[in-house]
């Protein structure tokens, strides 16, 4: 089975697309950003007086972020709640009574304004809460279809600004809310621009805290976004959509997700050993956080691919941390599988990576590149050496894993830059349970 690049749902003359677009969330970064967070609302129209919903968990609460944050906004003169019952992964039942609790707080129509401080399960949450309160319903009316009923959301609502404690996910830029829907151990997304924050205040300050096993794996996830945006399908190789309305909010790579890829890629690479073994350095935090930032702007723009296609699966079966599945499978799909694609680009890639690629083909720059992505990993010392480490996987489990990615990951398959069957993805599966000697 094999996935066409058409990105249109309705029958159209094919003709190639010739239009790229960018949405982002108003952006504030820097040492102390999280301090003007009443400014930021201010900037958009809310009033002191109003009344929000802070949604975190109950490790920032411990670790104080959640005081510092509440205090910054009660301050100012905002009257603040917390929501703090974040499942990690969140399921549709979390996200369910995340929106009770707004309900028979607030009423049908909610908080004036919301923050989510924390990491891509406590921003996830955040983000589907809004939308829904905003829609009405509940979560499975805007998943899509088979598993929900596919509604358009049709509102934002009312302001949502997002704080990122790790550098990984992207959840404060993507316009998508992942979710584990448990009865059927698969995970969906409620995927529209009315998902997406209003603004994303990117503290490094925030993130010192976090350990070096998760600041390892928030990292992997990070250079996952940068490198499958970067090696995706051009824009213009895709199909035009008859409406610009049907424009997925994936949608290629383009010459602006391609700038931030790059320099995603060498901030990344570069600073992610210093942040694992020194996490109180603020300067490779902050390397952190922008890589972090520029590589969901390109990847979560132009759009992840296979390995993360495969990542769901895994993570839905396994309980796995998403990072650090990333971590296990990027080397065998890619920089593996994929990198025949286009071994020029793979041989750019090698030299942001800071590889010496004078005298060698592309091919073997690729090469270079998965042996040092290998070596990064066990660098860090907190990652897995593959899916049988990670979770137990074995030969047995790697036809099934396989057959649930291309039955319920298309929409990301179709965005691999080469074309894959469920027997490619078994035998990516395969390559991935051992990536060197545990």
């Amino acid at each position: 089975m094999s996935y066409d690049r058409s990105v249109s749902a309705e029958p159209h003359d094919p003709l190639p697309e010739s239009v790229w677009a960018v949405q982002m969330p108003a952006l504030r970064f820097g040492r102390g950003a999280a301090d003007e967070l009443d400014h930021q609302f201010r900037d958009m129209g809310v009033e002191p007086g109003a009344d929000g919903l802070l949604v975190t968990d109950e490790t920032l609460v411990d670790l104080g972020h959640a005081a510092r944050v509440h205090e910054t906004l009660s301050e100012a003169g905002f009257t603040i709640d917390r929501y703090t019952d974040v499942e990690r992964e969140p399921s549709v039942a979390a996200i369910e009574d995340c929106v009770s609790v707004v309900r028979d707080e607030q009423g049908s129509d909610g908080y004036d304004f919301y923050v989510g401080l924390g990491g891509g399960s406590v921003m996830d949450t955040a983000k589907a809460t809004r939308a829904i309160i905003a829609n009405g319903g509940g979560p499975l009316d805007y998943i899509a279809e088979p598993t929900g009923d596919g509604q358009p959301l049709e509102e934002s609502g009312p302001p949502l600004v997002l704080l990122p404690t790790t550098a990984g996910t992207g959840a404060e830029i993507s316009p998508l809310a992942i979710l584990s829907v448990e009865e059927k151990n698969i995970k969906e997304g409620i995927s529209s621009d009315h998902v997406r924050a209003d603004a994303a205040v990117l503290d490094p300050t925030l993130t010192t805290t976090l350990p070096a096993d998760l600041t390892a794996k928030t990292a992997m996830d990070a250079l996952g976004h940068a490198i499958e945006g970067y090696t995706t399908h051009s824009y213009d190789s895709l199909l035009r959509p008859s409406e610009a309305a049907d424009r997925p909010v994936y949608g290629g790579r383009t010459p602006f997700t391609e700038m931030f890829s790059e320099k995603a890629i060498r901030l990344l690479s570069g600073s992610v050993r210093q942040a694992v073994h020194n996490g109180d350095d603020l300067e490779a935090r902050s390397n952190m956080l922008l890589g972090a930032l520029f590589g969901a702007i390109a990847g979560l723009t132009a759009g992840a691919n296979l390995c993360h296609a495969m990542a769901y699966p895994v993570g839905n079966r396994y309980h796995t941390f998403h990072g650090e599945t990333i971590a296990a499978l990027t080397p065998a799909s890619t920089i593996g599988y994929n990198a025949g694609s286009d071994p020029d680009r793979y041989e750019r890639i090698a030299e942001l990576f800071g590889i010496d690629t004078t005298g060698m083909q592309a091919h073997e720059a690729a090469d270079a590149l998965k042996a040092e992505y290998i070596q990064l990993q066990q660098d860090l010392n907190a990652l897995p050496s593959g899916l049988h480490e990670l979770a137990g996987i074995t030969e047995d489990d790697v036809r099934p894993l396989a057959e649930q990615t291309v039955e319920t990951q298309a929409r990301l398959l179709r965005a691999n830059p080469r074309p894959v069957t469920a027997d490619d993805v078994e035998d990516v599966f395969r390559d991935a349970l051992h990536n060197w000697e545990a």
